[in-house]
């Protein structure tokens, strides 16, 4: 793998309702980093991502909160203390003009003796104590094997809207990983019942629909086993509640409930605890779903058949849709020999690492892979990966483990550089092993050498991590470094344009930024800097000797520079009180600022020269359209409007960068590893299409906040701030994918840089990434035998290590039609339809790229019709069990905001950035958004369930006196009929009918039951999708009611066919195709 890096010069506000934050721990470990004790390749000492386990304050029924009421949609939350001594006290580092309301009253128990945690391979030295999360100061030591994220993004909460409060027995937010080896373990038990997805036995099932045939298949379904419980009494209660549900002046909420993901048995049986269970990832201050979730085995039938020649007799409810399961499946990789094929992305799995890699590292569209070209083109399937390196674990899931082979590094294969893995094959005694990937025969290092077993495995493969699981990581040696790694650097820069100031965009994010600086790691190695711009930029000296920040002006946009470099960018310990005393004053300074101009390219182009010499994270807000300097912009969406050619002909054209300035820019960023993330809270045209190439090319994200409301939107954005600097995350990173011989890759797709073929440079990588990897043949594979993938990705952690974190799967490979179809990964298969839509959209009219779409559905499903079940009749539309929702997906994604004729501009440029770098399990929701009543929640069966079943998207399911939530991952709309009860109405929004429905919504929990179960619905969503929701309140004969009846995609409308006729459409296409 070749070596990374580029080349280094040199060596208060009204609005505010994100506030009170603590100065959390997310995505670090609470201990400085040490070398690796497992040197020369020795078995790793402790696992990777470990720290000690939560503190709580001390039960002394003491209750603080800071004085005065929260603003109106403020809600109030529990404190989450750091993870390290416990805290008594406010932090002393507290933002300004933070509100704050009463404390909300926790309560419970803790039993330490009942806490379980997973075995570590061997004990290891607790971390030293210290400021929590702290960078390391020199010669400082952490235990071996200490994560760079040692602690949970998502168990920690990264999202709150409420001002910070203490109550007695409050706990710190739960770890993402597990405690450090020394801790000591309550026994466990295998857990008592579960889904999993083991070798599946045999069955028959069929589907019948009017005027058919009903037409069975031979498939495999997931064997059932016993369900996943809740922990016992006494077992380590989760974080405290959520500031999204707490009512600001409500009764006491408690804080302990059951963990995530856990199930309750319905037959009132014994439970247990899953080894190593911790609770799952959850957005901050999301509360604990109820224990008494239950748990149905996911089923799987044989092909479905039905007639399709009168679609007026087709049955509605029985053709295919979605079956969402509260159920926990337990994924073995691979048992023995065999590959397990993966459960669905969207669904809520436990992955047990047995030697192929956990499907959220990496996942491939068909499991069986073909032999031949020819087989591949004939199935009409696409061939790619969707590699997610830094994916979010389960809790209970077994942490990666980290091997240092010391100054040797890792064990290689000398021809193709593939990293030792548990397929590579030992021979001669183990003096020699053959690479999976190349073939190669290489001998095997005398420190590396064991004799084999019996079995022809090496004696201590089972000891060796990375001989038996299939993902790990390595400590990178001096040879993977071309300087010493990056220090962590955030820079921060503002619109003060007219605009900005006058909506609230910029106090609101002075406000986020201000709250934010809490949560970044304290220590030497943390450095920031600010600046500001309208038609200038505006650079603050703000170095301690300072009485106060300096204003630096640059006056300069066409030709940028960057006065008194050194004093721009500095350290955080040294500068804190100034920062917080300029993001407090930028406002007010610039109350009166009347110029309306922007000099977005220019600020970008200044900022960089700031941070050249360090690299790291440059996090822009910006307003208006950039009109002024380097890479100024005219408002394209107009001439779109007057010009008739270029606003329908050519209307792709508008989604392409206006010129190449901003690309210029945006490769040198990642030249000096400066990863940009852009936060546009405007309510005009900014040409996103042209703005995003910076991101793209650097590896960052758009956040778009249209149209800005001042009241709604501080809130998501600080929370999508301090996500962003809080989740796990590796800078100045390169990923390479090899393959097996016979299979090559062709192609990457995401937010990346390419300087060479086979590698990608990111500037910044993160949790949330994922980048596809489309793969051809260039030989004949043999029947029978394995083709393996291999992602290598070296970067280095927020403590500055040098990591190559490794991921390998293996699948078989099949020379039979009907097993690639067998194998065929759904979910995997329409994200890379998704992503290949967005790349056409800007370059293709979308027209052509809708056709494109519906071709790939139809000629897939075509192969299956014509080489897989010959005998069936004619007059039935034949889908393969594992494809059988490829039809309604592809219907939803023809009529997504991207690909409708109809629509902003700047939407559909939105929705492409945000689509090129989604992950597997958000890429469904996107364009098949979930839909549950909830004017019914008091006397609806939940089974269990915290969100109620969901609705078909279609409008004969929505009632005039129903309420209906819709999310998609991204936005979450709520529909009011005309006709609903007026009590409903009040107790969940405080309005009596949709006439005073508001057009700046920000929810809020009342002191009524159904108001609690809404928003423990909405905690939960946001649990799920690792966001906070844009929330709108939306009503019949409104634009706001149009657009939520433009998700009903399984009604007919101007951008496509209702379902139904969606599905004849398809059937005479493959009858057409087959005749």
């Amino acid at each position: 793998m070749a070596t990374q890096g580029g080349p280094r010069s040199g060596t208060p506000h009204p609005n505010n309702l994100a506030d009170g934050m603590q100065n959390m721990q997310i995505g670090r470990p609470s201990g400085p980093p040490s070398g690796m004790a497992n040197s020369g390749g020795s078995i790793p000492p402790a696992t990777f991502g470990q720290q000690p386990p939560p503190p709580f304050l001390a039960s002394s029924g003491m209750s603080m909160s800071r004085p005065g009421p929260p603003p109106p949609g403020v809600l109030p939350r529990s404190s989450i203390p750091l993870g390290g001594p416990p805290q008594n006290t406010l932090p002393p580092n507290m933002a300004f003009s933070r509100p704050s309301g009463p404390p909300v009253t926790q309560t419970g128990s803790i039993n330490p003796s009942s806490v379980s945690f997973p075995r570590p391979v061997s004990s290891s030295a607790a971390p030293p104590s210290g400021l929590p999360g702290s960078f390391p100061l020199s010669g400082n030591a952490a235990p071996p094997g200490t994560s760079p994220f040692a602690s949970s993004p998502m168990a920690t909460r990264p999202f709150a809207n409420g001002p910070s409060t203490f109550g007695s027995n409050s706990l710190s937010g739960a770890p993402r990983f597990p405690p450090t080896g020394n801790t000591l373990q309550a026994p466990v038990r295998p857990p008592p019942t579960m889904t999993s997805t083991s070798v599946p036995p045999q069955t028959q099932s069929s589907y019948s629909f009017p005027g058919s045939q009903p037409i069975t298949s031979s498939t495999g379904s997931m064997r059932p086993v016993t369900p996943f419980s809740a922990p016992q009494p006494g077992a380590f209660p989760p974080s405290g509640p959520s500031p999204f549900s707490a009512s600001p002046q409500g009764p006491p909420i408690s804080a302990y409930g059951a963990q995530p993901g856990t199930m309750s048995s319905h037959q009132g049986g014994p439970t247990s605890q899953f080894p190593g269970y911790a609770p799952p990832p959850r957005m901050f201050g999301m509360p604990q779903p109820p224990p008494n979730q239950s748990m149905t085995g996911l089923s799987a039938a044989g092909h479905m058949g039905t007639s399709m020649e009168n679609p007026q007799k087709i049955d509605l409810s029985q053709i295919p849709r979605p079956l969402p399961s509260a159920s926990v499946i337990l994924h073995e990789t691979r048992q023995g020999n065999k590959v397990i094929s993966p459960p669905p992305a969207s669904s809520e799995y436990i992955v047990q690492d047995t030697g192929n890699c956990s499907p959220r590292y990496m996942r491939c569209t068909i499991n069986q892979i073909p032999c031949t070209v020819d087989l591949l083109n004939t199935s009409g399937m696409q061939l790619a990966l969707m590699v997610q390196p830094l994916a979010l674990p389960h809790p209970s899931e077994e942490p990666i483990q980290v091997v240092d082979f010391g100054e040797s590094g890792p064990v290689r294969c000398s021809r193709c550089k593939g990293y030792i893995n548990p397929f590579m094959k030992f021979i001669d005694q183990g003096k020699r092993f053959i690479c999976n990937l190349c073939g190669f025969t290489d001998e095997t290092p005398r420190d590396y050498h064991c004799n084999l077993g019996p079995d022809g495995r090496r004696r201590d493969a089972d000891e060796r991590a990375e001989l038996c699981r299939g993902t790990v990581e390595f400590v990178a040696t001096k040879e993977y470094m071309v300087r010493d790694p990056m220090a962590a650097v955030f820079f921060f820069l503002i619109d003060v344009s007219m605009n900005a100031i006058q909506t609230g965009a910029t106090a609101a994010a002075c406000s986020a930024i201000s709250q934010v600086i809490a949560d970044l790691p304290e220590g030497p190695r943390t450095m920031v800097g600010v600046a500001t711009f309208d038609s200038t930029i505006h650079f603050y000296s703000l170095k301690r000797a300072l009485q106060q920040p300096l204003m630096l002006i640059v006056p300069d946009i066409q030709d940028v520079y960057t006065p008194l470099e050194t004093d721009v960018v500095v350290q955080l310990s040294e500068c804190r009180e100034h920062l917080e005393m300029l993001l407090e004053s930028i406002p007010t300074m610039f109350q009166n600022n009347k110029t309306a101009d922007s000099a977005l390219g220019a600020a970008i182009k200044a900022a960089f020269l700031a941070m050249k010499p360090t690299g790291g994270k440059l996090l822009v807000f910006q307003s208006v359209l950039s009109s002024v300097g380097i890479g100024a912009l005219s408002s394209r969406e107009s001439e779109g409007r007057t010009n008739v050619t270029t606003g329908e002909k050519e209307a792709h054209k508008l989604l392409q960068p206006a010129d190449k300035s901003l690309k210029s820019i945006a490769i040198e960023l990642a030249e000096y590893q400066v990863c940009v993330d852009v936060f546009i809270t405007s309510q005009s045209y900014v040409d996103i299409a042209s703005v995003s190439v910076i991101p793209s090319t650097t590896g960052g994200q758009v956040y778009y906040y249209y149209p800005f409301s001042a009241v709604s939107d501080p809130a998501k954005l600080y929370n999508d701030l301090r996500w962003n600097v809080t989740r796990p995350q590796g800078f100045e990173a390169v990923m390479r994918v090899r393959c097996s011989q016979g299979i090559q890759v062709q192609e990457y797709m995401g937010s990346f840089c390419k300087r060479i073929p086979t590698d990608v440079d990111l500037p910044a990588i993160d949790c949330d990434k994922t980048l596809m990897v489309t793969m051809k043949h260039d030989d004949k594979l043999q029947d029978g035998s394995e083709c393996a993938f291999q992602c290598a990705l070296l970067y280095t952690t927020v403590y500055g290590q040098r990591r190559i974190r490794v991921s390998t799967l293996s699948l078989s490979c099949s020379s039979v039609l009907s097993n690639l179809f067998r194998g065929a990964d759904l979910d995997t298969q329409f994200t890379c339809f998704l992503k290949q839509a967005a790349i056409e959209i800007p370059t293709t009219p979308l027209i052509q790229v809708r056709e494109k779409v519906m071709n790939l559905c139809i000629n897939i499903l075509h192969s299956y019709r014509k080489h897989c079940s010959t005998t069936s009749s004619t007059a039935q539309l034949i889908l393969p069990e594992a494809l059988k929702l490829l039809p309604l997906y592809t219907l939803a994604l023809v009529k997504s905001a991207g690909l409708r004729t109809e629509g902003r501009l700047e939407d559909r440029s939105f929705w492409i950035n945000y689509v090129s770098s989604l992950s597997t399990s958000l890429a469904i929701p996107l364009v098949y958004p979930r839909m549950v009543a909830i004017h019914d929640l008091d006397t609806k069966e939940m089974d269990g369930s915290l969100i109620p079943p969901d609705v078909p998207l279609s409008s004969e399911h929505v009632q005039d006196d129903g309420i209906y939530l819709l999310e998609n991952g991204v936005d979450c709309l709520i529909y009011i009929g005309n006709s609903v009860n007026p009590d409903i109405s009040r107790q969940l929004f405080g309005i009596s009918s949709p006439d005073e429905i508001p057009t700046q919504f920000v929810l809020q929990q009342y002191e009524n039951s159904l108001s609690k179960k809404l928003n423990d619905i909405v905690n939960e969503i946001r649990r799920q999708r690792c966001c906070y929701l844009r929330m709108k309140l939306c009503k019949k004969g409104d634009p706001s009611g149009m657009l939520f009846f433009s998700y009903m995609v399984e009604d007919k409308s101007p951008s496509g066919l209702a379902y139904v006729e969606f599905l004849v459409h398809i059937h005479r296409q493959i009858q057409n195709k087959v005749t």
